[in-house]
């Protein structure tokens, strides 16, 4: 058994690791020349996140899924190089919008540069990834505008809150499902379109990509909560401070709603205060990480992980069905 990239899949099938080794090297370097520019600063800063790492969770996908056509399709690596461009101007993006100062361990680039150029960039890096999609056909085109729309719509969805009546937990599974589900189904829906895959196994991955996303965002939720920086590569309890409900505190106020006991109450009071004071953010923390919402928050991980995992039933057995199927192993994983 051997791991396969920073995400730590393990891959049992030598022919297999050495495809998608050889995939993910050749995406990498896809990244560094598509985010080149003729003036210096623009390329310092567009390979920033570049070079700050990163787990390639959707160029991995990209790379195992192409396995069910010919992963040596001319289209396979600059599809992978399309959706990690687009990811990384999404974290551009998002850190403005929080006012995140670490990102992956480094520090964001709102922090170094400004919000202005933080935006800027994150422009900069759709623009490119709209040159490489140009190459791969209108129907590639499509499929990304069209994830796009959704991320872009479950961010405005997050942003807006549910309206009145709505539950917050579906709501925000409605946001997740648009601002990281769609993005994961078109990596796994363009690695087995642009292998040549039958159009019904492109069906299946695009399903199993979608209720995989959510389940990574939802164990993203656990550990900004969870963690510490060195274990995230950001600092804990961003969307805690910023007020953005996530799943654990959804689940808290869902709890505290429905049985009124009173140290949830004060919890979510403790909340509601002000949590740019680093006093109160830190006690925020210390008592949501030892409170059963996050344990509900891990079991929504496990449920979304399970149904990816379910989704994949219609395709043949083999590694890279396995690996597909350990992919969801992963992400409950790191929810711990």
């Amino acid at each position: 058994m051997t791991v396969v990239g920073p995400f730590g899949l393990s891959v049992r099938d030598q022919a297999l690791e050495a495809d998608v080794q050889a995939g993910l090297a050749a995406v990498e370097e896809g990244l560094l020349e598509a985010t080149k520019s003729e003036v210096p600063f623009i390329t310092e800063a567009a390979q920033h996140l570049v070079r700050a790492g990163g787990k390639r969770f959707r160029p991995l996908l990209v790379m195992l899924t192409a396995q069910f056509g010919d992963p040596y399709a001319p289209g396979v690596v600059p599809s992978a190089v399309v959706v990690e461009l687009t990811h990384l101007a999404t974290l551009y993006h998002d850190d403005v919008m929080d006012e995140a100062s670490v990102r992956r361990g480094v520090d964001s680039a709102n922090t170094r540069w400004g919000n202005s150029i933080a935006v800027l960039t994150g422009d900069f890096l759709f623009a490119r990834a709209s040159h490489i999609l140009a190459d791969l056909g209108p129907e590639a085109v499509r499929v990304q505008a069209e994830a796009f729309e959704r991320l872009v719509t479950g961010q405005i969805l997050e942003t807006a809150g549910p309206v009145d009546g709505r539950d917050p937990v579906e709501h925000y599974l409605d946001v997740l499902g648009g601002k990281t589900g769609s993005l994961v189904a078109v990596s796994c829906r363009f690695g087995a379109m642009m292998s040549g895959a039958d159009e019904t196994v492109v069906d299946v991955l695009t399903q199993y990509g979608e209720r995989l996303g959510v389940a990574f965002q939802l164990a993203d939720d656990v550990l900004d909560i969870a963690s510490d920086s060195r274990e995230s590569g950001k600092t804990p309890g961003t969307d805690l401070r910023e007020g953005i409900p996530t799943m654990p505190v959804l689940r808290l106020r869902e709890r505290a709603a429905r049985l009124g006991l009173a140290e949830d109450i004060a919890l979510c009071e403790l909340l509601d205060s002000d949590l740019a004071d680093d006093a109160r953010h830190a006690e925020a923390l210390t008592k949501l990480r030892a409170h059963p919402a996050l344990e509900q928050a891990r079991r929504d991980t496990v449920r979304f992980a399970e149904e990816a995992r379910a989704a994949l039933a219609p395709l043949p057995e083999g590694d890279v069905k396995a690996a597909l199927v350990e992919m969801c192993d992963a992400v409950v994983h790191r929810a711990g």
